[in-house]
């Protein structure tokens, strides 16, 4: 049975915002989540649907316990789904893969391996050449700014500097899709806005499709092309809102009325669901 809302709008027919393409990325066809089973079982997430386009930056938003994080684990693979579908580029997820990077809200960096190794894991697991890893490595080193400390343990870097070297990591190995589970949440607001303004550079520079989750509404608004507001638990999609702010963004936007009015439309689907 389809549960989506009535208003539920497919990604192809909704307005495009950003530089997404006209084909579906990521396809997350009607996927439920339940833990246990019988009478102690637990609903996560009911039957949610929904179409990440090529290039798109994607944001969910909901209450605590709704199924946000739930929902990009299934999409990493590292959580079965009890019912439903996933696909990237038309390819059925049954695992994890590298099509597929992750970054996680924890720092997830191995404190054995400095920068520039944590960087090559990925590439040298996949059995790249020695050149191709040195050449990619150098690259996200600079695209993250870390130049400097290549040659650092993850015990000297500061908590922006670790997830630099996250997300350098999860997009060493060239995923089409991004994951992100409230990467800033753990940093102080400075470094989240410094953070967030580089994640949209490196976005941009690398045409990668993500599909970020975070609890911050200011935060989805400033980084995302569309914002998917999930309801409480059982989690579903209960609303999709375009965000039409023109691109590239810089902090002065969520002073500006147009981020505001989507910040009220966003609160007021919550305060309902």
């Amino acid at each position: 049975m389809n549960t989506q809302p009535d208003f539920y709008v497919p990604a192809e027919a909704a307005p495009s915002f950003g530089r997404q393409s006209g084909s579906v990325c990521l396809d997350i066809d009607h996927v439920s989540l339940e833990y246990g089973v019988g009478q102690g079982s637990i609903k996560a997430l009911e039957a949610t649907s929904l179409q990440i386009m090529q290039n798109e930056f994607a944001a969910i938003v909901g209450p605590s316990g709704c199924g946000k994080s739930s929902l990009l684990y299934l999409a990493s693979g590292l959580v079965p789904s009890t019912h439903g579908e996933m696909r990237v580029n038309g390819n059925i997820i049954t695992g994890p893969g590298v099509d597929r990077g992750m970054v996680f809200q924890t720092y997830t960096l191995f404190p054995w391996l400095n920068v520039r190794d944590n960087i090559a894991f990925g590439p040298r697991r996949r059995g790249k050449s020695k050149k191709e890893i040195e050449e990619v490595v150098n690259y996200y080193i600079n695209e993250i700014g870390l130049a400097r400390f290549a040659d650092a343990w993850p015990r000297q870097l500061s908590g922006g500097m670790m997830q630099r070297v996250a997300i350098a990591r999860a997009l060493a190995n060239d995923p089409d899709v991004l994951l992100m589970d409230e990467p800033f949440g753990a940093l102080d607001s400075q470094t989240r806005l410094q953070m967030q303004q580089l994640l949209l550079e490196v976005w941009d520079h690398n045409n990668k499709t993500v599909l970020f989750v975070t609890h911050d509404i200011d935060e989805a608004i400033f980084l995302a092309d569309r914002v998917y507001v999930m309801s409480g638990r059982p989690g579903r999609i209960h609303d999709i809102i375009d965000i039409g702010l023109s691109r590239p963004r810089d902090g002065e936007v969520v002073m500006a009325s147009e981020f505001i009015d989507i910040k009220r439309r966003i609160l007021k689907i919550l305060s309902a669901a």
